[in-house]
């Protein structure tokens, strides 16, 4: 089946995962699709403006199209850090408004700032007047016990008003308190339609579904109804989804990648940035799932997540990891 539709930068997306969507996972991530968007984990407004500047922001010019996600809720700080991402080469700046974790929390943003609607209108307005790549927000459809389609619509409509023009619905709840984050994406009810609500009520903007979608024909059929898909998890565990997504979404005359293919690449990838002083395991363990569902995927990931096999030397390693599959 041919998924091909108009062309459409954010049409499928990698979502911001933390610990996951580092530089080394996004490397890889590239490889298996170059159209498919591209988000980093998030990063802290203090972090960036405070810590080293170049440890998270640096990105290779292939990882284009990529936007950095910013947690904070200072106007002004994140207004900062944005201009550091475009002079970085960053193609958007997503701001968190949809991370339930007690440590956000605690630092008044993410999910909490779906509260404070006007407060993230004039985050996005400072961050639109100091720069001129695009702001866009993550959110969820609402918090707690707040359900109803009018929260969100109201959210989306209020922070509209300081310039953002493209929203990621998570089309889950947040629930601030008595839940994990993993228990977070799965366990408030998904209500995909009110993300297409959203889309009809405000259909000159660009509206991104995500939360729980597992395959490219279930994004294809939600393309039906708003502008992008975005999906995490499935696409970190089972990467080799990415392989499909140029051909299916963006170009219909692109070349699949094999496995092989890309795992050449990747050890080529793994060996200079062993080089440059970097453990192996920080690159091999977003590539687990490469061979899922293959034979012998169970002896790759063996072979790739074993600390004293890491240690042996690169090739070796794979040599091992290859034969077993």
């Amino acid at each position: 089946m041919r998924y091909f539709e108009t062309h459409h930068a954010r049409r499928i997306c990698v979502a911001p995962m933390m610990d996951c969507t580092d530089r080394h996972c996004r490397y890889f991530h590239r490889k298996l699709s170059r159209h498919v968007y591209l988000y980093t984990e998030m990063v802290t407004s203090r972090a960036l403006l405070f810590g080293n500047i170049a440890r998270h922001l640096s990105i290779m010019p292939e990882e284009n199209p990529i936007a950095l996600q910013l947690g904070g809720s200072d106007p002004g700080e994140l207004a900062r850090c944005a201009k550091l991402a475009e002079c970085w080469g960053y193609d958007e700046v997503n701001l968190n408004c949809g991370c339930p974790s007690e440590r956000v929390q605690r630092g008044a943003f993410g999910a909490s700032l779906m509260k404070e609607a006007t407060l993230v209108a004039n985050c996005v307005q400072a961050i639109c007047d100091r720069v001129t790549i695009p702001i866009t927000v993550k959110h969820r459809i609402g918090v707690d016990e707040i359900d109803n389609y009018e929260f969100v619509r109201d959210f989306v409509g209020t922070v509209a008003q300081g310039g953002c023009r493209v929203f990621i619905v998570h089309a889950r709840n947040a629930m601030l308190h008595g839940l994990s984050p993993k228990e977070n994406r799965e366990i408030p009810e998904l209500k995909y339609d009110y993300a297409y609500r959203l889309k009809r009520d405000f259909s000159e903007f660009e509206i991104i579904i995500n939360g729980g979608i597992k395959t490219l024909h279930e994004a294809h059929e939600h393309l039906h109804y708003v502008d992008g898909v975005m999906i995490g998890r499935e696409f970190y565990h089972n990467p080799f989804l990415l392989a499909d997504v140029d051909k299916f979404f963006y170009n219909p005359s692109a070349v699949v990648r094999t496995r092989s293919e890309v795992e050449q690449e990747m050890i080529e990838y793994i060996c200079a940035e062993y080089a440059r002083g970097i453990h192996i395991s920080a690159i091999t363990r977003h590539i687990l799932g490469l061979y899922r569902n293959q034979p012998g995927a169970r002896k790759w990931r063996r072979a790739l997540s074993d600390p004293q096999k890491l240690s042996t030397g690169i090739l070796h390693t794979f040599d091992k990891a290859y034969a077993s599959h």
